[in-house]
């Protein structure tokens, strides 16, 4: 059941997947996950060793490192897949999608819950990073490239770094023509930042014009005048 299950989600969530045998043999975040699912099971058995040695094997076959201590809920899909990490107390709900290189790391050394829950039905983008013991609520999703360090309610949309909610409680992927796996259409932070610092810096311009005109001061002279007279020296 769980094996028809696994194949279903790649079909579902990825349009390039053709054949059965294409998705058994083609896939690594399948590969991955069956991979983890035999670690994790050592590790609940307290065969640690044994669990990190599977473990071990399914990064150098995949190219994706899932400590084997993570839980990882149902229909789980990691999308083309190399780079991605999940640590030792991660916790992922059910129908989360993951793209390559993105991380889900610890923000200490001690031994305690220091990797971040994801929900259900969230999507991490391309080389998103979730840093912490946070939550990524249900139905989150994460921009490419974003780094995440504060909790992200369910429904959110967060990009940059650090990430931050640009959308939150949005209208369904059946009422809006945006694909929810269209990135491209998330909004742009460092953009939104640059045209803040623009309108910043046309406002001053304006202001320092205005000072000009209200000074008795020949602004082409002697630049020493003009400092004497901006500080009330004169």
């Amino acid at each position: 059941l769980l094996l028809q299950e696994d194949i279903e989600t790649i079909y579902r969530k990825d349009p390039a997947a053709r054949t059965v045998a294409e998705v058994l043999t083609s896939y690594p975040g399948l590969h991955a996950l069956w991979l983890h699912r035999a670690a994790h099971g050592l590790w609940k058995r307290n065969h640690t060793t044994l669990a990190r040695w599977v473990s071990h094997l399914n990064r150098f076959l995949t190219g994706i490192e899932i400590h084997p201590g993570a839980q990882i809920g149902r229909r789980f899909f990691v999308d083309h897949g190399s780079g991605v990490v999940i640590g030792e107390t991660a916790e992922v709900g059910d129908d989360v999608l993951m793209y390559q290189g993105a991380v889900l790391g610890g923000t200490s050394s001690e031994r305690v819950k220091r990797h971040p829950t994801v929900g259900s039905d969230v999507v991490i983008g391309a080389h998103a990073v979730v840093l912490g013991n946070i939550t990524v609520g249900d139905g989150a999703q994460v921009g490419s490239g974003s780094v995440v360090v504060q909790a992200v309610p369910a429904g959110a949309t967060v990009v940059g770094v650090p990430g931050r909610v640009v959308r939150i409680n949005g209208r369904r992927l059946s009422q809006t023509p945006r694909d929810l796996l269209d990135h491209a259409s998330l909004p742009d932070p460092v953009v939104e930042t640059l045209r803040c610092l623009v309108d910043r810096i046309e406002l001053l311009e304006s202001q320092v014009r205005d000072l000009k005109q209200a000074s008795p001061v020949d602004w082409d002279q002697d630049p020493a005048v003009q400092c004497r007279w901006i500080m009330g020296e004169d």
